[in-house]
C-alpha cells in the first residue's frame, strides 16, 4: 500500500481549511484517511501552520510520500527528514 501526505480540504465555499493527513494514494482526496498529523488554515494573515512533526517524520522514515504542497508546509515549518 502505498501512502501519502497531503491535504483534505474542509470549510465552506471559499473559506478553506485543510487538514493534513496520510491517507492511500488510491483514496480520494476527502475520502478515507488513516492518520491526521496537522492543520493549515491559509485564510488567516499570516497563513496558520500546525503539524505535529513526530508524526510527520514517522511516517516519513516508514515511506509515506508527501505532495508537493506539504512538503512546502514542512518546510515552512521547519520539518525536514534529515
Amino acid at each position: 500500500m502505498a501512502t501519502k501526505i497531503r491535504l483534505k480540504r474542509m470549510g465552506a465555499k471559499r473559506n478553506p481549511f485543510y487538514r493534513v493527513v496520510v491517507a492511500d494514494s488510491r483514496a480520494p482526496r476527502d475520502g478515507r484517511f488513516i492518520e491526521e498529523i496537522g492543520t493549515y488554515d491559509p485564510t488567516k494573515d499570516p497563513a496558520i501552520i500546525n503539524i505535529d512533526a513526530e508524526k510527520a517524520l514517522k511516517w516519513i522514515n516508514t515511506g509515506a510520500q508527501p505532495s508537493d504542497t506539504v512538503k512546502s508546509l514542512f518546510k515552512k515549518a521547519g520539518i525536514s527528514n534529515k
